[in-house]
């Protein structure tokens, strides 16, 4: 079993970046692809990013792509997501989550192991 916390989140004024990171504990972070997720008030959780788990394949919504940046660490047992560019409609519960799959798995049901989330407020 793997641990996943989330920081990062906040308020960011429309056209900013935050960088959000989500560290690991328990089992070896390097075993697992990992993926952001989001969730607006009202609606589902949906895939934002993935990452296979040496890091060399990424996969990306087509609302984010050229905007957000997946990346890891495994050294450091962490994942991070840089988003810039942000806009109104990216405000959400973001969660990363670790997965025995590809990384380019983009149903939260493929998906092992979630955080708590972080909130990520952009004001327009």
């Amino acid at each position: 079993q793997v641990q996943l916390v989330e920081s990062g989140g906040g308020l960011v004024q429309a056209g900013g970046s935050l960088r959000l990171s989500c560290t690991a504990s328990g089992r070896t972070f390097s075993r697992y692809a990992m993926g952001w997720f989001r969730q607006a008030p009202g609606k589902e959780r949906t895939f934002v990013a993935g990452i296979s788990w040496i890091g060399g394949s990424t996969y990306y919504a087509d609302s984010v792509k050229g905007r957000f940046t997946i990346s890891r660490d495994n050294a450091k047992n962490t994942l991070y997501l840089q988003m810039n560019g942000l806009k109104p409609e990216d405000k959400a519960v973001y969660y990363c989550a670790a997965s025995y799959g590809t990384g380019h798995d983009d149903s939260p049901g493929d998906y092992d192991y979630w955080g708590q989330g972080t909130q990520v407020t952009v004001s327009s």
